[in-house]
Parts: structure tokens; sequence; C-alpha cells
């Protein structure tokens, strides 16, 4: 697994010094320099911090926009800037936290070490231990109606697993009836609903193993993968019935595979 990435934006001169804290802690860093397709490369770099430029005017887009989209509001933002200004304009903003230039060396550390979104060795070994487990009989029935083209009725099934379920294999269940929603939207002709699932329900199918519970995870995963691939294409003045419905892909299970 690659290492958790810390995104940075613009091109400050304190990068070399995330840089080097972001190293000695296990992270990636990477420099987000255009605004082009944000939202999506944060989730496809399952960023677990961004750190904005605060002398950059578009702060506040770098900011903000994370917040509107499920799949990245829990991802914490710090702002760095000299102005003071800046600083209580980007606590407003929902920054989580703010910082002079100075302060870096000293606070930012801390920061990371207790507040990156990371994946953890412990949820590694919880999730590995309850996908090695068979589909409860309420998983494998809301399957089942997934494969029918049931959509709306496995997700009232599916989140009632996920509100009960308690250990990390809820993430399970939450992606199938994502990618199920997503395909449900498809089938509504709305694209842009379609494809904000999509890259909500992206962010689970990454964190499980190829195989969970039986579930053949990995083709799903490239199954969301090729639907988010068309939908990006999709012009928006295209009628959604000449939609190839054959990338609705199925929920395969390991023991169904030839």
């Amino acid at each position: 697994m690659n290492k958790p990435t810390i995104v940075v934006t613009g091109t400050p001169n304190w990068t070399s010094q995330v840089e080097a804290i972001a190293a000695r802690l296990g992270f990636d860093v990477a420099q987000y320099m255009n605004t082009e397709s944000y939202l999506p490369r944060l989730i496809d770099a399952h960023a677990a911090m961004v750190i904005v430029d605060g002398a950059n005017p578009g702060w506040k887009f770098w900011t903000t926009s994370p917040q509107v989209n499920a799949a990245t509001r829990r991802i914490p933002i710090v702002i760095v800037s000299d102005d003071p200004a800046v600083r209580e304009a980007g606590n407003m903003s929902g920054a989580n936290f703010t910082l002079s230039p100075a302060e870096i060396n000293a606070a930012l550390p801390g920061i990371i070490e207790q507040n990156a979104r990371v994946i953890t060795d412990k949820f590694r070994e919880e999730i590995a231990d309850q996908c090695a487990e068979p589909l409860p009989p309420e998983a494998l029935e809301a399957i089942e109606k997934f494969n029918r083209g049931e959509y709306y009725k496995q997700h009232d099934m599916l989140e009632a697993l996920w509100m009960k379920e308690t250990g990390p294999i809820r993430d399970l269940y939450r992606a199938i009836l994502q990618v199920g929603i997503a395909y449900y939207q498809v089938t509504l002709g709305n694209p842009r609903g379609a494809l904000k699932m999509i890259l909500r329900c992206i962010q689970w199918l990454n964190i499980l193993p190829d195989i969970c519970q039986g579930v053949d995870i990995a083709a799903l995963r490239a199954d969301a993968d090729r639907l988010r691939a068309a939908l990006e294409a999709w012009p928006e003045d295209r009628d959604m019935a000449e939609f190839d419905q054959s990338l609705l892909g199925k929920v395969r299970l390991v023991d169904q595979l030839e």
C-alpha cells in the first residue's frame, strides 16, 4: 500500500519544511498547483491532509471545496499564512488549523500525527479478520437484489446492516450500497448524481482487500472505475438514454467465479 499523502496547494516557500516533516512521519507530499479536478485528485491520492497556502488569493477555494463533498469533507485542512486576517478568515471558512510559516516546524508534526486521515495498522488487522468471515444472510439477500437491478431495495438492506455494525466491515456494506445507488442514478438519467456517488464509494472500495466476505472487491472496484471514466467523459447535453447500460455491473462472489 502506498504511503498516505499530504497535499500542499500552490508553490509556497515553506514546502521543503513540510516535505521534511512529512518524510520523517512516513507521508508523501503532493503539490497541487491548479484547481482542475481538485476533489477527484484528493480522492485518488487518498489524501490524509491538505495544507493550503494562505498567501495564494485562491486559498478559500482550496479550503472550502473539500467540505462540500462527502468523500473529502473529513480530510483535515491546515492554512498557513503570515497574515493574521487570513488565518482568522480561514477559521471562519472551516479550516481545522491555521499556522504562520514560523510555526510550521514546531506545530505541524503534532497536527499531522494527531489528525491526519490515515488507515491504521489496527484497522487493517480488524478488517482482514472480518473479511475472512462469511457474508451475513441479509447482505447476501441485498446483493441478490443489487444483481437484479433492485438498487433502492439493496440500499435499504445494506444501510440497516451498516448502521447495526460497529466494526470496520461496515465499510464493505457502505461501499456496495453506494455503488448500487450510483447505478440507480444512471437509470434515472442523472449522470451528475451518479458521478457524485461513485466518487463517494471509491474511498471505501479502496481500503478493502480484493476479496472481503466472499465479495470480489477487485472486480467491483474495476466496475466503479469504468463507470466513473464514462461519466466523467459524458457530455452534459447528451441524452442519458444513449448511455452504455452494460457498465452497470454485478456484485460477484468468489464461489460463483469460474
